[in-house]
């Protein structure tokens, strides 16, 4: 594994104290201080780089490998979740569950380095706004959901995704059925399937799959929170981006991934290939894609995480960084639910009685 080294750039040009990036302002800001020093980080998305998914797949080089800065890795005993952060910060807490039970880890086999970032765009405050109005949103959750909630447990992090990319090349096969009716002596009318033989080819082009790496947030939160601008807003990775903030490091590696992107690939020419299939209805499709051109990059996108515990189970918000968009979880109230159910049952009755 080459050797990493903090990078200069990143101190305070004031006070020498490790500046952080702040999405609000653009820059680097210093958090003893204030003072605001513009970076001169990468922002020409055209330098962002595909790689070749099966040479990959073959040998990773090392220079591919590590986060190009001195970081250090924690791991949760509770989540599993596995956070990297700036070599100076002390770790008492998971930042995506909460627990106390976290371990250093030594930096063996270092992961792929990531090709690209998302840049935060949502400020804290206003993402502490949107979920005071996330919570409000919620009729069936309890009244004091917003004031045991607290989004004082917010954390800023980039989640690690891989994104996919190729051409294929599908013929398929199916089933077409077309409807027919008959008319019986009594004037029923019963609907009929006429099945015959269908083919077809199908062409597509598959830009920026995403698939996610992360094990500290739930997986059905991170489907919530897509679509990230990926396709037009990537920079080029480079570590002043991730300054004071927490980056949770993969624990999806690229094999699997890539057969998760290619199960994803799979499933969306199915449908297109169903569009094609002619008549009423289809039956025992069957597809053979071939692939080509397959392409990936390993990327940082951001998102910002409250946990919260309400009774006996922790819950998690999840905003996206780069659009704002929330995927929640919460409790329900049983109270609501009660009187609702109650009220239902009323209503029925009485509906029930002037029947009669």
């Amino acid at each position: 594994m080459p050797e990493v080294t903090a990078i200069s750039k990143f101190a305070c040009p004031a006070c020498g104290a490790e500046a952080v990036w702040t999405p609000a302002k653009h820059a680097l800001v210093c958090p003893y201080c204030g003072t605001v020093s513009p970076a001169e980080l990468n922002n020409d998305g055209s330098l962002v780089e595909e790689n070749d998914l099966v040479a990959m797949l073959r040998a990773i080089p090392d220079d591919q490998r590590g986060w190009a800065a001195v970081r250090k890795t924690v791991k949760c005993q509770s989540c599993q979740a596995i956070s990297v952060f700036d070599e100076k910060r002390v770790a008492q807490n998971c930042d995506f569950c909460g627990s106390p039970a976290i371990i250093s880890m030594d930096d063996v086999g270092a992961p792929i380095r990531p090709g690209s970032q998302l840049p935060f765009k949502i400020s804290e405050s206003q993402v502490r706004e949107d979920i005071r109005r996330w919570y409000g949103s919620h009729f069936w959750a309890p009244n004091a959901l917003g004031q045991k909630a607290m989004t004082d447990t917010l954390h800023g992090m980039y989640l690690p995704y891989w994104t996919f990319d190729a051409h294929a090349e599908c013929p398929w096969e199916a089933e077409a059925g077309y409807y027919y009716y008959t008319t019986d002596s009594k004037g029923n009318r019963t609907r009929h399937t006429r099945w015959e033989y269908a083919s077809g080819h199908v062409s597509s082009d598959f830009d920026d799959v995403l698939v996610p790496a992360s094990k500290g947030v739930h997986a059905a939160l991170l489907e919530k929170l897509q679509p990230f601008p990926t396709t037009t807003n990537l920079l080029p990775y480079d570590p002043g981006y991730l300054s004071g903030w927490v980056v949770e490091q993969y624990q999806i590696d690229l094999v699997q991934a890539a057969q998760d992107s290619r199960g994803r690939m799979d499933s969306m020419l199915r449908s297109q290939c169903t569009a094609q299939i002619p008549g009423d209805t289809s039956r025992n499709l069957r597809i053979s894609p071939d692939y080509s051109g397959q392409t990936f990059k390993h990327v940082l996108l951001p998102v910002w995480l409250l946990t919260y515990t309400y009774g006996t189970r922790t819950y998690q918000v999840a905003v996206n960084g780069a659009t704002g968009k929330i995927g929640g979880e919460y409790p329900l109230s049983w109270v609501k639910i009660t009187i609702a159910v109650v009220i239902a049952l009323i209503i029925l009755a009485i509906f029930m009685s002037s029947q009669n």
